[in-house]
């Protein structure tokens, strides 16, 4: 037994400290992006509107008025959130070679310009996106620095069971209780550091775990692929496809005067009255591309959707992608982001996020002082 806990506290050593930098960029990177949407909101306030009794106006409004305070620029994205919240229309392009994207916020119910943001990505220094190209590449290129990433996470779930292994009290007694669970606050540097490393580490296990397993499935096809094989009991993730508009009905579109985003719109509150979001592409590019509207049952979150998809031409209905007839896999998929930022258990769970990503921020730093202590 002793044999076997010295192989598990060396390799719980030195894996902690070729992980401990990755470890703690990304858990610190990821703790301050929790509330990155509450901090936004507060610090940008044409992202609201006051809620009126009136419809929303129609996207090619949205898009239309959009496109002339971006000029030169093709939209990519067009967003209603709920009754309090402005419309955005997204704009992805291409200047000098490199690939930005620019915003434009509208009010959805007079359609009025309410403000734009412009090289949001490589324009001027943005916080957030200063810290979620940390958290996902380390500020390195993306072909380097999400291997390492991915790598570095894949590192820190063994670090949890190894952990989790010389956490466990010999003796399950008072005093054995006593010390695997509590901080002793008034113990000399050296006592007080090891509990803050052995004690907080134990009790964000689970949670810390979960966020790392769904971090995985960005960083690596295989990981994806391999919970998806265990969610659905044996089945291989398929590619994400969607039906395709019938070129040959081009003609029918030139006669009809409403926008065919206007009518996918429409089509969709019809079948889906209250949504919380609506995500829609307002241009196709090919000709045998459908239109997507994609309607969030949340505001806040992203897991519950419906996607619907339009014949480009005739309007009609191709398919429609309902999240509560989805596989369980499926659904999980769904689920990742919510379930990695905390925000599937709405303000608790972006709370319980925010200080598990704290504490494994910690992990390295008073790792590295138990192993300085100890020399």
């Amino acid at each position: 037994m002793k044999k076997w806990k010295s192989i598990v506290r060396w390799l719980h050593l030195w894996l902690g400290l070729a992980s401990g930098i990755i470890v703690f960029i990304v858990s610190i990177t990821g703790c301050i992006y929790v509330f990155q949407a509450e901090i936004m909101n507060a610090m940008e306030p044409w992202r609201f509107v006051e809620p009126q009794d009136q419809a929303f106006v129609p996207p090619s409004v949205l898009v239309d008025t959009a496109k002339t305070y971006l000029p030169g620029k093709t939209p990519s994205g067009l967003t209603y959130e709920d009754e309090t919240g402005a419309a955005a229309v997204g704009f992805y392009y291409t200047e000098n070679g490199v690939r930005d994207f620019a915003v434009a916020f509208m009010n959805p119910y007079t359609g009025e310009f309410l403000h734009k943001k412009e090289s949001v990505i490589h324009g001027d220094f943005d916080f957030f996106q200063f810290i979620i190209q940390g958290h996902r590449y380390l500020w390195l290129p993306e072909s380097i620095g999400k291997p390492v990433v991915g790598i570095g996470t894949l590192i820190f779930v063994i670090l949890l069971f190894t952990g989790l292994i010389l956490w466990w009290p010999r003796k399950w007694n008072a005093r054995g209780r006593e010390r695997s669970f509590k901080i002793r606050w008034s113990a000399k540097f050296k006592r007080f550091n090891y509990d803050l490393h052995n004690v907080p580490g134990f009790y964000v296990t689970v949670l810390a775990f979960i966020i790392a397993c769904t971090g995985l499935v960005w960083s690596f096809q295989w990981f994806d692929n391999g919970l998806y094989y265990l969610a659905s009991g044996g089945e291989t993730k398929q590619e994400h496809s969607h039906p395709h508009s019938n070129p040959d009905n081009a003609n029918l579109a030139a006669s009809d005067s409403i926008p065919a985003i206007d009518r996918a719109f429409y089509k969709t509150l019809q079948d889906y009255p209250e949504p919380k979001r609506i995500y829609m592409s307002p241009r196709v590019s090919e000709a045998d591309d459908a239109i997507e509207v994609v309607a969030f049952k949340y505001q806040g979150k992203f897991y519950h959707h419906d996607e619907y998809y339009y014949d480009q031409y005739t309007l009609e209905l191709l398919d429609v992608e309902r999240f509560s007839q989805a596989t369980l896999a499926d659904q999980l998929d769904h689920l990742y982001y919510d379930i990695h930022t905390g925000m599937v258990w709405g303000l608790p769970g972006k709370i319980l996020a925010f200080l598990a990503s704290l504490v494994c921020a910690s992990l390295p730093v008073t790792g590295f002082f138990v192993w300085y202590n100890k020399r």
